[in-house]
């Protein structure tokens, strides 16, 4: 499966922005699942400086510094992936045990398990507590299958927290989310994670797209598809798997990652510092993934 997406950020200030310096986090990576292609970034006004790298959770980082007057800014980043259209084998009941998960994570000195459990720490917006713990707890069982017991977790999120918009922001503790059950896709995300943080499976924020269709008949709305995020786990026996608990599912060819991190802080799409400004920037942000021929 191929895609070309088309990720377009829009601010526009009330008062002049004399300077500005940002990172953003909007090319695809390379996942064992799916290779970026080509990726360009456009910024208007110009940038006076800017310079690509790789970051330390292997996310291609863009910074850029505007250093003239502007009351609006456009980011509008563009890229072409190729997805492995087989979506993943999931057999819940085929793999390593949660009892044996834990055991291999406590004792195994390989770099690769050593690398996972730095995502069982806490992180800016992620903390393990009991609440969390006891939640996710009737999920895992020792003797059932690891990706059972992540599975049932994903089913369970999805059916016991409803999806409000409405509800969350960026800074929404994880307290309320847990307290209120309703959120968006980065509230679940962060949910799931520290569940399973909390239960001693390492675990990663995933910052990417999902491909949205249209009704059968309806034409698809330019602009119409969105930022996306779910959670990718550790298996020891299998790597590294991605789950949706907005949407209940395993990370599909219809999922493009953009970043891994700990949480929302590592791989925020755009941020920044400005000077100026005035208050109350408004912002609007377009995303569309279309389908093309390999």
């Amino acid at each position: 499966m191929r895609y070309r997406v088309t990720h377009s950020t829009h601010y526009r200030y009330a008062a002049r922005v004399t300077s500005c310096y940002n990172l953003a986090n909007v090319v695809p990576r390379d996942t064992k699942r799916q290779r970026c292609i080509s990726s360009r970034i456009v910024v208007s006004p110009q940038p006076a400086v800017s310079r690509s790298r790789t970051d330390y959770f292997g996310n291609q980082a863009y910074h850029f510094e505007i250093q003239k007057a502007h009351k609006e800014l456009v980011i509008t980043a563009e890229s072409e992936i190729h997805i492995s259209d087989r979506d993943l084998d999931l057999n819940l009941d085929f793999g390593i045990s949660y009892g044996q998960a834990l055991h291999h994570l406590r004792n195994n000195r390989s770099q690769q398990t050593l690398e996972a459990r730095e995502y069982l720490l806490d992180s800016p917006m992620i903390a393990a507590s009991e609440e969390l713990a006891a939640y996710a707890q009737p999920s895992f069982i020792p003797d059932r299958s690891l990706k059972s017991c992540v599975a049932d977790l994903t089913s369970r999120i999805f059916h016991d927290f409803a999806y409000d918009p409405a509800f969350s922001t960026i800074a929404t503790p994880l307290t309320e989310v847990l307290a209120h059950k309703r959120g968006v896709c980065q509230d679940f995300a962060h949910l799931q994670i520290g569940c399973l943080r909390a239960v001693g499976i390492p675990a990663k924020y995933v910052s990417g797209y999902i491909e949205t269709l249209p009704p059968p008949g309806e034409e698809k709305m330019v602009g119409a598809d969105a930022t996306h995020a779910w959670v990718s786990y550790f298996c020891p026996d299998e790597g590294w798997l991605e789950f949706d608990p907005t949407n209940d599912t395993s990370a599909s060819s219809q999922h493009i990652v953009t970043a891994f991190g700990r949480d929302y802080i590592d791989v925020t799409p755009i941020k920044g510092v400005i000077f100026g400004g005035g208050e109350a920037p408004v912002l609007s942000v377009s995303v569309n993934v279309e389908r093309i021929e390999d």
